[in-house]
Formats: C-alpha cells, structure tokens, sequence
C-alpha cells in the first residue's frame, strides 16, 4: 500500500523557511492536487517527496518507510516535470524505456512494459518517431510513458500542463484522469490552476506561503472554504467579497448591512461574533441573479459573452467590483445600472480574522 505521510515536514534555505510544518496524510489511490499562487511552496514540497530537496526538519513516509534520507532512485516514486526532458536523439521508444535500460532490465521484459505504456497513452503509432516530430501534448504523453514503465508506488506531476494550448490542456488532463482510474496508483500533482486541481482531484490541498490553508475534497473547499484566502483562491471566477456592519447576531444568523446592500441575515455561526463588529462578506459570482428588484446596484464595467454565459464586471456604490456570471448571453452595455439580489444561504461570513463562520 503506497500511502504517503508528512509529519510536521519544513524546509529552509538559511534564515527563510519556505515550507513551515507541513502534516498531510495521503492515502494509496488517492489523486491529490497541491494548488496555490506562485511562490507558496508546492514545487518545493513536491520536490521534497521526490527526493530532490533536503528536508530541514519533519519526516516524510513512503509506503510507511521513512524516507528523509532515502536517495530518489529508491524511494519508489517517478515524476513528470513541466519540462518535458526528453533526449532529441532518441526515439519515443527509446526515451520510453531509457530509464529501464540504464537499470539494465532484460531486453524482452523492457520491450513489454514499453508497448504497454504506449498502449495505456495511445500512442503506439509514435513509438519510432522523435521528438521534433511531436507536438507538445505528445511529448507530454511521452513523459508520462517513461513515469509509467516504472511502475511506481507514487507518481508525482509537476505543472505538467503548463506548456500547452488551451484545448491540449482539457484533452491531456483527460487522459492524466483517465490514466489514475486505470492504474489506480497514488498521484500527486501540483498546479497553480485551480480548474486543473477541482477537475482532477480526490483531495486538495490548499497553500500559501508555506502553510496548509485546508485540505479537502474539491466541492468542500468550494462550498465551504475554511478562510479568506481559501474562498478567494478556489473557485472561477473568485468569489466577491464586501466589507459590511454586523447589525444583529441571532442563534444561528448574523445580520449585516453595507453601503453596497440593505439588510440580510445570513445563516452562519455566529461565535465570537457581536453587533457592530466589521466583517466580510463573501458571494460566488455564480449567486448572483439579475433581479429588478435586487437591492444590490451597481454599473457595467466590462462584458464578456461566451456565448453559454455572460460574465459581468459591476462597480457597486462603494467603488468595490464584483463579478457577476449569468446563463446564457446578455447584451449589456459599459455603464449600464444593474440590480442583483442572492440568496442568502449561498453568501458566507468571515470574520475579523478571516476564517468562515459557517453555519453548523
């Protein structure tokens, strides 16, 4: 069983700790995705499991072995790099099986792991062609082929997707889906694409800055993100947030009103929490409906029609700008007064320290 377990994992480069105490349990199957902005740390973590970083201080566990001193090639993992590494020299088949050659693999028990790796990525018709003769979500799959002949305990992606077209983007996240339910080996994966990460994932694991932000599944983190940067962060397009007066605090609803929206009370948990106090409100951009009688106001700043749904930049009274996403399509025009209402079970309160108050 290929589990993996991080016990208060750290890592500094002299005096700056860039990854500050790390606990994550990952189970074998599970597909986990390591997602935040650039600069939080998810390449340095990866990199720590796979070997190619020193860990300053935690343990790492592979399979239930401590692995902070285990070389890379005996950790039983393989990694698929945003670069896609392949010898120009070498034929597909040859940049296949490279690795088992070097480990000196007969040849018979090479040619067979090879013809089924191509087989699992469809790409037998490629096998004797190079890579200049490829396109990029080919020498992609080409990478993948040589993680896969292998056959790790943990395959670990790093932004594999970064380097394609938009459309090679939704046909090779497909295949990497596919790819996990037909092995179903553990997979971690990082991206700064939180699209890539709700798609993909059993579990996400949000960073920032060094630091677990919440780890769940993706709808959780969606419906019930832990704090600010969570909600901001998951989510397209991100959620709206608006500073508002806390004007009643009932059992379970918190009442508050803003420059920018008349009175609501919103279903939250309301500890800590007492009148007057000043906390933000949070509405997914998906909430918000077109309503002639909607107490929220604001003015077209931009459009965007594509064709399914209309997305819609709005400046409320307050000058703050909220995004709006309506289905279909809707000729509105720059400057346009809009009016909007919501739900209010679909609108979170966080508090003055950021973290959601959801109901219970």
């Amino acid at each position: 069983m290929a589990g993996l377990e991080l016990k208060s994992l750290r890592k500094s480069y002299g005096n700056v700790e860039v990854i500050k105490g790390v606990d994550l349990t990952i189970e074998h199957g599970e597909f986990v995705v390591f997602v935040g902005p650039s600069g939080c740390g998810k390449s340095t973590l990866l990199r720590m499991i796979a070997g190619l970083e020193d860990i300053t201080g935690g343990e790492l566990y592979i399979a239930g072995k401590l692995c902070n001193a285990v070389e890379p090639r005996d950790r039983g993992i393989a990694m698929v790099f945003q670069s896609y590494a392949l010898y120009p020299h070498m034929t597909v088949y040859d940049n296949v099986g490279f690795g088992l050659k070097l480990a000196k693999t007969p040849k018979d028990v090479r040619d067979k792991k090879i013809r089924d790796a191509a087989r699992i990525l469809q790409m037998e018709h490629l096998l004797d062609r190079k890579p200049s003769q490829l396109s990029g979500g080919q020498r992609q799959r080409v990478a993948i082929g040589r993680a896969i002949v292998r056959q790790p305990e943990v395959f670990l992606f790093d932004e594999p997707l970064s380097n394609l077209d938009a459309a090679l983007r939704v046909d090779t996240r497909m295949e990497i889906a596919k790819l996990h339910a037909d092995l179903g080996a553990t997979m971690v994966y990082v991206t700064h694409d939180q699209v890539e990460a709700m798609t993909l994932a059993d579990k996400i694991v949000v960073l920032n800055a060094g630091v677990v932000q919440q780890v769940g599944a993706p709808i959780e983190l969606y419906q019930r993100p832990a704090n600010l940067f969570v909600a901001g962060f998951i989510g397209s397009p991100k959620m709206n947030f608006v500073s508002v007066t806390v004007e009643a605090v009932g059992a379970r609803t918190i009442t508050v009103t803003g420059k920018d929206l008349s009175s609501v009370a919103i279903p939250a948990n309301p500890t800590g929490i007492k009148p007057g106090d000043t906390v933000t409100l949070g509405v997914r951009p998906h909430a918000l409906d077109r309503n002639a009688s909607g107490t929220i106001v604001g003015q077209v700043g931009l459009v965007e029609r594509l064709g399914n749904e209309t997305i819609v930049n709005l400046k409320l009274p307050s000058e703050a700008s909220w995004l709006v996403v309506f289905d279909g399509d809707h000729d509105l025009a720059v400057g346009q007064s809009v009016a909007l209402s919501f739900a209010p079970e679909s609108a979170i309160i966080f508090g003055a320290d950021g973290m959601a108050r959801h109901p219970a």
